[in-house]
């Protein structure tokens, strides 16, 4: 379904149309959940490349792809590309929303946490605590504090310091099998306003949402 959406929009409104990024974005989430990690890297590659070339390096849509490929280069093993994409995505989620909207906009929660991760693997014990706990904060915000995300964040919070702790690469993919699912844009012209989600109101408001 999403390849011949693909060719459709191709063929009806090009290569950098949004939907036509939008479902190459989404075939990386395809693949990755199907473990088909290099056919999503080249999916979230492609979309990401487009999607700078239409929109710039510090679009919303762009930065969503980002943090993808930063989660991504986690289950691959390539945390050093992993630390780099989490941070542009959180840099660039403040310099679009401002340092108060990113603590309660899930996408830099992510982010967030994705890099905390990282930090504790490289014993920055300080930085990760950190981060899980500003995640921790927002995520008691918007989903509540009984939401499963906010319980593994205590759990990664609790284990760090631990003699001998270094979080593996496996644990942390089980820890953020509780969080939301990799950034599915849904094409905004269809129903799917999402009138309730903050992250609708934020792009609308900063008219950053396309049409």
């Amino acid at each position: 379904m999403y390849q011949r959406a693909l060719q459709e929009y191709k063929k009806a409104r090009g290569l950098d149309y949004i939907l036509t990024l939008n479902t190459v974005n989404n075939l990386g989430n395809l693949y990755k959940s199907l473990g088909r990690l290099n056919e999503a890297e080249k999916m979230y590659q492609r979309a990401l490349q487009e999607k700078e070339m239409a929109w710039g390096l510090d679009y919303i849509l762009t930065l969503d792809t980002v943090n993808n490929l930063g989660n991504l280069y986690v289950d691959l093993g390539r945390l050093d590309e992993a630390e780099k994409m989490h941070q542009r995505a959180l840099q660039g989620y403040e310099k679009a929303l401002g340092p108060e909207n990113i603590q309660t906009f899930l996408p830099a929660l992510r982010a967030m946490w994705g890099l905390a991760f990282l930090s504790s693997r490289q014993d920055r014990v300080e930085d990760a605590r950190s981060l899980y706990l500003t995640a921790l904060s927002g995520y008691q915000k918007v989903v509540g504090d009984h939401h499963p995300s906010c319980q593994a964040l205590r759990d990664n919070l609790a284990a760090l310091g631990r003699e001998g702790n270094k979080t593996s690469a496996a644990t942390y993919r089980e820890s953020m099998q509780t969080r939301s699912q990799p950034q599915t844009i849904v094409d905004p012209g269809a129903g799917h306003k999402l009138q309730t989600s903050r992250r609708h109101k934020i792009l609308e408001r900063l008219s950053l949402k396309r049409t």
